[in-house]
């Protein structure tokens, strides 16, 4: 049984192990202020415009954090950078939970501390993602990542539910406080790693240099396709934009949401916790990269079964399926550009990947809020899901090396 549940072994390395309890238990009480944030923004102003200019600050903080935070990753130790990014992440929770307490009412320092909290999160993802293999044999790196997703996505489930139920109790601004105690665990965890000096190689963080890993990308068939992949999967097959529309016009949901709209948005990672609970019927696999395009295909079938849903629980075992299909996805990605970057490079690529991967669920919202209101919900969503098949079939056959790829 136990190579049809949860792949367990890179827990033997007592530094992942430290490094992954601690981000469990921050997945979830580090959590509270994707709620929190949008919840003040929008009791201060009383205008959604400005939740959605939070999401741009912090995107944008994001993205320029995770490409110099690349480039530093590849000349300092990286137990340093993940140590000050983690640090500085818990400072930021804590000066949100100041000016709550003060009874600011400032939508400009709270965007500056959005801008910081996208800032240090950049950071810590792109770190995280170079640290990893140098913790964890490479024949590990799928279970390890595969257990990275479950405490993530266990986190975006329990996280939220929790600060709905805490918000009425406790207040806005003690959600804030438990994400900076809940940080002191990572900081803890980081501090007990070993020191992850700079590669050898390694040179400066000049915006030459900050480039250097999508010149690396760029030369590299693997992870171009690895990418390619991944990108028609979040561009072509994310529908979360759609879904209040989806819920309200085809599964009978009130206006301005209700349950059905909840269990949409549920379902997708529910399915992705499920497949972590069983990844070891996958993770030690071979064939990571033909697996990797399989499940991008079958993530795109899953879209097109939401688009004919005709019922609310139809509905939701096709996004529960499709997390699933996704968890695959993403952790072969992650196994595969891990293991087959230089670690010369690693940071910058880890860097270069996160602005693409981050980029990519935001053009789709784009794409699909675009064409579901010229089209509606339905069309919009099944005609993503067979781009998503074709792309993915087309991607597969000119990239041989990516069937090919075994871990």
């Amino acid at each position: 049984m136990s190579r049809f549940t949860l792949d367990r072994r890179p827990l033997a390395v007592p530094a992942f192990r430290r490094l992954w309890t601690a981000s469990a238990v921050c997945a979830v009480g580090g959590s509270f202020s994707v709620v929190a944030v949008p919840a003040q923004l929008f009791a201060m102003t009383g205008s959604s415009a400005a939740v959605g200019a939070a999401a741009g600050v912090s995107f944008g903080a994001l993205v320029t954090a995770s490409l110099w935070a690349g480039a530093r990753a590849d000349v300092m130790d990286r137990r340093r950078l993940l140590l000050a990014a983690h640090c500085g992440l818990a400072l930021t929770y804590a000066g949100l939970w100041a000016q709550q307490a003060a009874g600011l009412r400032s939508v400009a320092v709270l965007l500056a501390l959005v801008a910081c909290q996208g800032a240090t999160f950049g950071t810590i993802m792109v770190t995280t993602g170079a640290v990893v293999p140098r913790l964890v044999p490479a024949g590990l790196l799928a279970a390890a990542n595969s257990l990275s997703s479950l405490a993530r996505y266990s986190g975006s489930v329990i996280g939220p539910l929790l600060a709905g139920v805490l918000i009425p109790v406790t207040g806005l601004g003690s959600l804030y406080l438990f994400d900076a105690l809940a940080l002191l665990a990572v900081v803890w965890a980081v501090f007990r790693l070993p020191p992850i000096p700079a590669p050898e190689g390694g040179r400066g963080s000049t915006p030459a240099q900050v480039l250097a890993g999508f010149r690396y990308l760029a030369g590299n068939r693997v992870l171009v396709a690895v990418l390619a992949v991944d990108l028609a999967a979040m561009v072509f097959g994310m529908p979360s934009a759609v879904l209040p529309e989806l819920a309200g016009t085809v599964h009978g949901g009130p206006a301005g949401g209700g349950v059905e709209l909840g269990l949409l948005y549920a379902a997708y990672p529910a399915g992705v916790f499920a497949a972590g609970l069983l990844s070891g019927t996958f993770t030690r696999a071979r064939r990571q990269g033909a697996l990797m395009a399989w499940a991008a295909a079958v993530w795109g079938v899953t879209v097109v079964l939401l688009g004919l849903a005709g019922q609310l629980w139809q509905a939701l075992a096709a996004l529960l399926l499709g997390g699933a299909a996704n968890f695959l996805l993403s952790t072969f990605r992650n196994a595969i550009t891990q293991a087959h970057t230089d670690d010369a490079v690693r940071g910058r690529v880890q860097g270069s990947l996160t602005v693409v991967l981050v980029g990519g669920p935001q053009i789709g919202n784009l794409l699909h809020g675009t064409a579901a209101a010229a089209y509606g919900p339905q069309v919009t969503i099944c005609a993503g899901g067979l781009l998503t098949v074709a792309a993915v079939a087309l991607i597969a056959r000119a990239a041989p090396g990516l069937r090919r790829y075994a871990g």
